[in-house]
């Protein structure tokens, strides 16, 4: 087959997982692109299928293998091949061949550096060596087009005894920060008006390039770009979380007043079993600092229930840690015992009956904890984005709501009134909207 033959051939490519997953996929989408090959949503329409995969816990293991099995029906019908690429290639344990037998190639975390060389060896196809690629963003960005993820570094050093992270995506590893700003003056050229900060651990940024935590320089010299109107911060463990960077939040008026702080627990005993440098009175003096310096601060964060030795006193004083701090956001996930993790030879692990029924306890908490945060809102002015819109209603979003995993504010459409996307306006919230939504007007 030849080049131009292989060309012929439409790709979809199916992005599970991460945010940081998703620029992966974005650059997968730029290597497609550049090289010749025309890409298509739609997976009948494909004659090779690309799934980026996540696996770092079981639930997203079984949700990779199960759509890759759903992909694997296409073959020999409308598919020729099928690649899959990601965390699930990156876990050592995992049996392809026995799993899922019909798949053609498998690839890393960085399969976005050699997914074409490889594609064109499937095919018998030898590819001349390409020029250095040189263009300032190297990703085709699949958000709407006015917010992006910036990766700043890939990878982790923080050894949690339950993560498998390490493992799937190697040390941890920081984007130089000239090309961090070069990616994201292009991205501001191209419409983007905020930047959402990723990594596994933004707080981190920079101490394996440059000896030192260098998130608060990077934040101040991407608020200098023209275009870029927030600055969102995902990931920031409570142990490296600077006064410097509480301040540089604080009074940087570009620093959306958000952040997401993984605890996984409160608890001493399990935070140490976790092998976490957190403790409870370090959490609580890092929320009550930054409630001091922005009381209006918006704080996500992500918990793990049912890790093994949470007995009943550990759970209640999880649940109690709730109540009394009120969080704005918060993902609970029932503990999943993964094989290669030093977590997974504890003693006293919890019965998955338990788990899930603590699960929903916290849940039934935070629901009526959010509700109640809703319902301050009321007669309150905020400046909101527009993101999306149905036939009735435009969805729109504050500063203290990240993309997709927080709540929106519906606005009513108007016939004098025309909101465009990716636009600004002043909101009144009006109404709670079950569970934790609003509805507004324009002001």
């Amino acid at each position: 087959m030849t080049k131009e033959e292989l060309l012929t051939k439409k790709v979809c490519l199916i992005s599970l997982g991460c945010d940081k997953n998703t620029v992966d996929s974005e650059r997968i989408l730029y290597n497609l692109n550049k090289f010749g090959f025309q890409t298509t949503p739609i997976v009948d329409k494909a004659e090779i299928i690309i799934v980026n995969t996540c696996a770092f816990i079981e639930p997203a293991r079984l949700e990779s293998i199960s759509k890759v099995k759903e992909v694997l029906k296409y073959k020999g019908n409308t598919a020729e091949k099928i690649i899959v690429v990601g965390c699930l290639p990156a876990k050592s344990n995992f049996d392809f061949k026995k799993v899922l037998p019909g798949v053609d190639l498998t690839l890393g975390t960085k399969s976005y550096e050699e997914i074409i060389k490889q594609i064109c060896k499937l095919y018998n196809i030898v590819l001349k060596q390409n020029n250095k690629d040189n263009s300032p963003c190297q990703r085709v960005v699949s958000t709407p087009k006015h917010y992006a993820y910036l990766k700043i570094a890939d990878g982790c050093d923080n050894k949690c005894s339950y993560c498998t992270i390490p493992q799937i995506r190697g040390r941890y590893t920081s984007e130089p920060i000239e090309k961090l700003l070069t990616e994201a003056a292009e991205l501001a050229k191209a419409g983007v008006k905020e930047l959402i900060l990723v990594a596994q651990d933004v707080t981190r940024y920079g101490e394996d390039l440059y000896k030192k935590h260098c998130i608060v320089e990077l934040v101040q010299k991407l608020s200098k770009i023209d275009g870029i109107e927030w600055i969102r911060l995902h990931y920031c463990y409570p142990e490296f979380f600077s006064e410097e960077l509480i301040n540089e939040m604080a009074n940087n008026s570009k620093v959306c007043k958000y952040v997401d702080i993984p605890i996984q627990h409160i608890n001493n005993d399990i935070l140490k079993s976790m092998n976490r440098a957190s403790t409870y009175n370090r959490v609580v003096n890092l929320l009550t600092k930054l409630k001091q310096k922005m009381p209006d601060v918006s704080v996500r964060t992500s918990i793990i229930v049912g890790f093994p030795g949470e007995n009943n006193a550990r759970f209640k004083q999880l649940q109690e840690f709730l109540i009394e701090y009120k969080l704005d956001n918060v993902g609970f996930f029932a503990y999943s015992k993964e094989f290669d993790t030093t977590a997974y030879n504890l003693d006293n692990q919890v019965p998955e009956s338990i788990k899930q029924k603590r699960l929903n306890k916290l849940v039934q908490i935070q629901a009526e904890i959010q509700y109640q945060k809703c319902t301050k809102l009321l007669n309150k002015t905020l400046k909101c984005v527009c993101d999306d819109e149905t036939a009735d209603y435009y969805i729109m979003r504050t500063e203290y709501s990240s993309p997709e995993i927080d709540n929106f504010v519906y606005v009513l459409k108007q016939p004098n009134v025309l909101c465009k996307l990716g636009e600004f306006y002043n909101v009144k919230m009006v109404e709670v909207v079950e569970p934790f939504d609003l509805k507004g007007e324009i002001i």
